[in-house]
């Protein structure tokens, strides 16, 4: 029996996607996925209920399509990480990278640390399958620096761990930096620490 081609998606269903996305991220991100509604996305994307389930059959397919996306985004600044390059440069741009998408993607970090609070009951497989390899693979690249003397002796999952916690927070916790900080931007003052403090950690 010959194979039918998917028909391309019309530019209307397209967009319709986009925005039914781009709400649900608004709201799982505040309102995390027990909070959440259809009726809350839908408004929030300015479509009715019934046009949002012509495009998905419900809210998990939605959070699901939202969380996919967003490992793909999530793992490209370890992939960079490159074994080849100067140790410390390559950690400290691996820094940078994960600080700028903490402050790009508030809503998107916001969205993860929910889900791997609750266990990572919709992401566990694809923790296993994408994450724990690339992991693994930058862990025994950062050994490999280590045994040369041309890093700082640390734990490599645990500094990975700390870059995480540290570039990540001022996404997660952004309400209570902006009232500590006044206001301020956290950006600059954020870059200039993090790097003299791990820069001080990794060299030897």
């Amino acid at each position: 029996m010959p194979q039918t081609t998917p028909k391309k998606k019309s530019r209307i269903q397209t967009r319709n996607r986009h925005l039914i996305l781009d709400a649900a991220l608004d709201v799982f991100s505040r309102d995390g996925f027990g909070g959440a509604t259809l009726d809350a996305i839908a408004r929030t994307a300015g479509l009715s209920k019934p046009n949002l389930l012509y495009y998905f059959d419900g809210k998990t397919e939605i959070y699901v399509t939202l969380l996919s996306q967003l490992m793909e985004t999530w793992l490209d600044p370890l992939v960079e990480l490159d074994s080849n390059g100067d140790p410390v440069e390559e950690l400290l741009g691996y820094v940078r990278r994960k600080l700028d998408m903490s402050m790009d993607l508030p809503r998107e970090s916001r969205l993860f640390a929910g889900e791997i609070i609750k266990g990572a009951p919709q992401m566990k497989p694809r923790l296993e399958s994408d994450l724990k390899p690339l992991f693994d693979e930058k862990c025994a690249a950062i050994q490999v620096w280590i045994n040369e003397g041309r890093l700082a002796p640390v734990d490599p999952a645990h500094l990975l761990f700390s870059i995480w916690s540290t570039t990540q927070h001022y996404a997660d916790f952004e309400a209570q930096i902006a009232v500590l900080l006044e206001g301020s931007a956290a950006t600059p003052r954020a870059a200039r620490h993090l790097e003299q403090m791990y820069r001080q950690l990794l060299t030897p």
